[in-house]
């Protein structure tokens, strides 16, 4: 973890983010700004009190270790002072909200005293900052000093509030003590906001590539396995043992008679074995909270072994669990040796507490080795009604299987007969890898929605052997030596796969593999040469992270790259146009910094490396879909609409853009047991890669708040434009049109709501939709609704 603005740290994280700002929207902050002159800060001096904490203000932890006090007997005016301390190190602060103007500027001011603070690695000290924003802080006192003042000049930009921190440590930690004092934010000046905006139909940039709306799917939480993945058993291999505290597998019977043998497992390093007693009491296994549908077919197979005493064994699906309401398979024809046998099973009730049950009332013993339950429309393996809103998202390419994960994957697990792959435990996060979902079955995904494949290689833990055996087995000729290896898996002819990346943010130290950056750019060389000795075709992508990692990696990786990854995440701002502007920014900052790479490289001349940002979304909240299943809001919506815009800007140097994740982990499309919906954000991706154009046109003028963006798309026949209002008002623009004639009507589609927390849930009537206007009212101006986002489409030419 970065610092709060999480820019880099991608899924990279290996701590869960939880948005401290949530808990400040109703922590006293002034709803309106002040007027010139005054103090925006509430409660300045601390003197007001809510409890144990001054009115208004949080305490927050970006990295322990440290003491939240007010000091009643240290103080630089009146009779308080927020105080923090830490022995082991810390990064914390003392933070509250302030409603601004936004496009204004304020004066930051404030007192700090300090008591032996020493600052370590990137940290900086005790300071003020401006939560999110990274340039806005003020310079740090260090060491021990008296009462210090310290100010800044702040530019407000498209933000209606701010996070102001009194900040302890600061992207590091820190030792020692720290005192804040009379705290002054005062407006400066501001204009008034008349949006108005030109359009130069006949000035154009560079395509937009169709990249853009990429997607991310990794081996985490309920992305692939109960997301995508059609199977309804957890570690229906047993990695954990029967009854353990992971396991979802219990006993039936006395658990004492369930053994996890380990001198015959059929797949992993054991195997359950159930000893029954003889007496006609049922012994066995079973897992429950199943989702059936009524009427629905379920299909599958168990791998199983059995001592002549111990059957007939039974294999029952129970919508009733404790009754009689099931259906059961009885297994007669078993032996030592295992096998295979089909499962077939149709409910006759819908429940969500169903479950799966082996049980015998012999003698002697059985072994479940595996066994599989799906529903029996699933398509090779992917569940149908996920498959229908990912054909409806229509991205055009997915990169897998990671993000974190790929640092500790071996891709040749994924391969064979799915009931022998091993299960591993997750190398990167919590839970199983049940290896279920290798090179074979992700590419099929991408035949089966029409997308192209991206595939990340192991530079953690991995070397450029394994790596480039993988772009053999996927890329080379039949007769090569791992072609022989895939036709013998079930394909003959090589899949041509065009996008690699060479690993996941090895700059991080939660990435397995984690080396210095000289280190490093060795080890990627090395990756580049082997791969491209397989196929030469292909694009490799470079890991890289604004700053010191990316200039060193483009210094001297240039020639061993086609384009270069950047990552990065946004959580919860405080105010709505503050929210939604940070991702913008976020791009806009990244693209700046690739042209000032492009201008000061020496080995960048004459090559154009683009960008990759293969990982960018917001992160924050509740896991309310599994690990890092976090809900997306219509503010949300809204900052991914503006993220695209900014793309579309920095088109010249932006090629890929892979919103992360697609599915559940912080994903464009949440799903239960049963349904699959659009998220709000994936609504954006939908509509903007299907009705906005590929060309794009200058937009000059002052729209804000307002953004604007425009493009042409089926050779300039037809004209889109788009704009996003991140204000809780509805807004006119006026239009000044050049290079064109528009008519007075356009088709508009919309998106909005009333509340900018609106969501949508699977399985139950959205809340935020797309809208489709036949004929909206166009032209020399244009009223938008209050928190919302409007796409014309303008019929201009035949």
């Amino acid at each position: 973890m970065k610092n709060m603005k999480w820019i880099l740290a991608g899924f990279g994280l290996f701590v869960s983010i939880l948005a401290a700002v949530a808990a400040f929207s109703s922590a006293g902050a002034q709803s309106q700004p002040p007027a010139a002159g005054a103090n925006a800060v509430l409660n300045p001096s601390f003197e007001d009190m809510d409890g144990d904490v001054p009115k208004g203000w949080r305490k927050v932890t970006h990295q322990p270790q440290g003491v939240f006090e007010v000091d009643a007997a240290v103080a630089h005016s009146g009779k308080r002072s927020v105080k923090i301390t830490s022995a082991e190190g810390g990064d914390l602060s003392w933070s509250a909200v302030v409603p601004v103007k936004p496009y204004s500027q304020y004066k930051l001011s404030g007192w700090i005293k300090t008591m032996d603070v020493k600052p370590a690695g990137r940290a900086r000290g005790a300071l003020f900052n401006i939560h999110g924003i990274d340039r806005y802080q003020t310079k740090p006192v260090m060491g021990t000093q008296d009462w210090t003042k310290v100010e800044l000049a702040i530019d407000t930009e498209g933000n209606d509030a701010l996070q102001l921190n009194c900040l302890f440590g600061g992207w590091g930690r820190a030792t020692g003590t720290a005192w804040f004092d009379d705290l002054r934010l005062e407006l400066v000046a501001s204009k008034e906001l008349k949006p108005e905006a030109a359009i130069d139909a006949a000035k154009t940039g560079a395509p937009i590539s169709k990249y853009i709306y990429g997607q991310f799917i990794e081996h985490l939480g309920r992305c692939i396995y109960q997301g995508i993945w059609a199977e309804m058993l957890e570690d229906r291999k047993f990695f954990y043992p029967v009854a353990d505290k992971e396991s979802p597998w219990k006993a039936i019977g006395d658990p004492r008679n369930i053994r996890m043998n380990p001198i015959i497992p059929y797949v992993g390093v054991h195997v359950p074995e159930v000893r029954l007693r003889g007496n006609g009491e049922a012994g066995g296994i079973y897992q429950e909270n199943l989702a059936l549908i009524k009427g629905r077919n379920y299909t599958g197979r168990i791998v199983i072994s059995a001592d002549p005493g111990a059957l007939p064994v039974q294999v029952s699906l129970a919508w009733e669990p404790g009754r009689n309401e099931r259906q059961t398979v009885n297994l007669s024809e078993l032996d030592t040796n295992y096998r295979t046998v089909p499962l077939a099973f149709t409910a006759e009730a819908t429940s969500e507490t169903a479950r799966l049950e082996i049980t015998s009332k012999g003698a002697e013993s059985f072994r479940v080795g595996t066994l599989s339950l799906m529903p029996a429309d699933n398509v090779d393996g992917f569940r149908p009604e996920v498959l229908k809103v990912l054909k409806d998202l229509d991205s055009p390419v997915y990169r897998w299987p990671g993000g974190n994960f790929v640092s500790g994957y071996n891709w040749k697990d994924g391969l064979g007969d799915p009931d022998r792959r091993p299960p591993r435990k997750n190398p990167a996060w919590t839970g199983v890898e049940h290896n279920d979902v290798g090179l074979h079955e992700f590419l099929n995904f991408c035949r089966l929605i029409g997308t192209d494949p991206y595939i990340a290689v192991n530079s953690g833990q991995g070397n450029e052997t394994q790596a480039a055996e993988e772009v053999e087995y996927v890329n080379g000729v039949p007769d090569s030596p791992m072609g022989r290896w895939r036709a013998r898996n079930g394909r003959s002819e090589p899949w041509g796969v065009k996008f690699w990346s060479i690993g996941n943010e090895m700059y991080g130290n939660w990435q397995l593999g984690h080396m210095p950056l000289q280190d490093y750019i060795k080890k990627h060389n090395r990756f580049a040469q082997a791969m491209w000795t397989k196929d030469t075709s292909i694009k490799l992508i470079a890991v890289g992270a604004v700053g010191t990692w990316s200039e060193g990696m483009l210094a001297d990786c240039a020639e061993a790259m086609t384009y270069m990854s950047e990552h990065f995440y946004c959580g919860e701002m405080p105010g709505l146009m503050g929210h939604v502007a940070q991702i913008p920014r976020e791009v806009r900052q990244i693209a700046e910094a690739h042209r000032k790479y492009r201008a000061s490289i020496p080995a960048l001349k004459g090559k154009d490396v683009r960008v990759a940002l293969d990982e960018w979304n917001y992160w924050y909240g509740p896991h309310l879909y599994g690990e890092l299943g976090t809900r997306y809001f219509l503010k949300d919506a809204l900052g991914i609409a503006a993220g695209l815009h900014e793309y579309f800007r920095q088109s010249d140097i932006i090629y890929m853009a892979n919103y992360a994740q697609t599915v559940n982990v912080i994903g464009a499309i949440k799903t239960t047991k049963t349904a699959a919906e659009l998220e709000t954000t994936g609504l954006v991706l939908k509509l903007y890669r299907a009705h906005y154009g590929t060309i794009p046109i200058n937009v000059s003028g002052a729209p804000e708040p307002l953004d604007v963006a425009a493009a042409w798309k089926d050779g300039k026949k037809v004209l889109t434009v788009a704009v996003v209002n991140p204000t809780k008002t509805a807004q006119t623009i006026p239009l000044t049109w050049s290079g064109i004639s528009v008519p007075k009507t356009a088709k508009l589609y919309l998106i909005t709501g009333a509340d900018e927390k609106a969501f949508n849930e699977p399985g139950k009537e959205p809340a935020v939709k797309i809208q489709e206007i036949a004929a909206a009212p166009f032209g020399a101006k244009l009223t938008l609704p209050p928190i919302s986002i409007s796409l014309y489409e303008v019929q201009v030419g035949k």
